[in-house]
């Protein structure tokens, strides 16, 4: 059996349950039931590793289910001790152009939007959040690319009120994560996984909690 079949095989989800407690799963039930792939969230070559890290572990606090990592200049490796487990349960797509990025993401059908101060932004409050969305997040000090500022469909900015004109990537993340995922869930639009996706969601998660998984997958197969 091919290795996405399993994935999309209820059977074999039925099977996992019986190696984990019925609390897990409904763990997994509850937390799904919050998971949006309406947005996605996109770093570009953020130097600082614990940064890309607080992003992830946002993105998984907030329902955020697919982040993109730009590793042009950078090589990354989650701080797990910054990322608290959130590498388990946050999708990575890691891309080694800022091009390749901007391209897949605009496959899947999003607008690119890019953080930024400086540019004629909307203020956070006044984005619209209906549409489906790659919010692109840049280095601590330069900020984002021309190359994804060039592309981008539209542009965000924190509303500021003292001297200091940017934030730290991690907490500028936090608070656009929380407050377009908030707001999205009060609209009427269909934000939440669909069917094939929460069953992939569900394998992929059991699959990461049990031990030995690939010796019970073969006997599954086998069986």
């Amino acid at each position: 059996m091919h290795s996405l079949d399993l994935y999309k095989n209820t059977e074999y989800l039925s099977y996992l349950e019986g190696f984990i407690t019925k609390n897990r799963m409904l763990g997994f039930e509850r937390v799904l039931a919050q998971r949006t792939n309406h947005f996605c969230v996109a770093v570009e070559d953020v130097y600082q590793l614990h940064n890309t890290s607080a992003v992830m572990r946002s993105c998984e606090v907030f329902g955020i289910q697919n982040l993109h990592i730009i590793e042009q200049k950078f090589s990354k490796t989650i701080d797990k001790q910054i990322a608290m487990g959130a590498e388990k349960w946050v999708d990575i797509n890691s891309h080694n152009t800022t091009q390749n990025c901007i391209d897949a993401i605009k496959q899947k059908g999003y607008q690119i939007v890019a953080t930024t101060p400086h540019k004629d932004a909307f203020l956070l409050d006044d984005f619209d959040v209906t549409k489906p969305s790659a919010i692109f997040f840049g280095t601590e000090k330069d900020g984002l690319s021309p190359e994804i500022m060039d592309q981008a469909d539209t542009f965000i900015k924190i509303p500021m009120c003292g001297f200091t004109e940017s934030l730290n990537i991690s907490v500028s993340a936090a608070i656009i994560i929380n407050n377009i995922t908030t707001r999205l869930k009060k609209t009427a639009i269909n934000w939440q996984l669909t069917e094939e996706e929460l069953l992939m969601k569900k394998i992929d998660w059991a699959r990461k909690s049990i031990k030995d998984i690939d010796f019970i997958t073969e006997r599954f197969i086998n069986k």
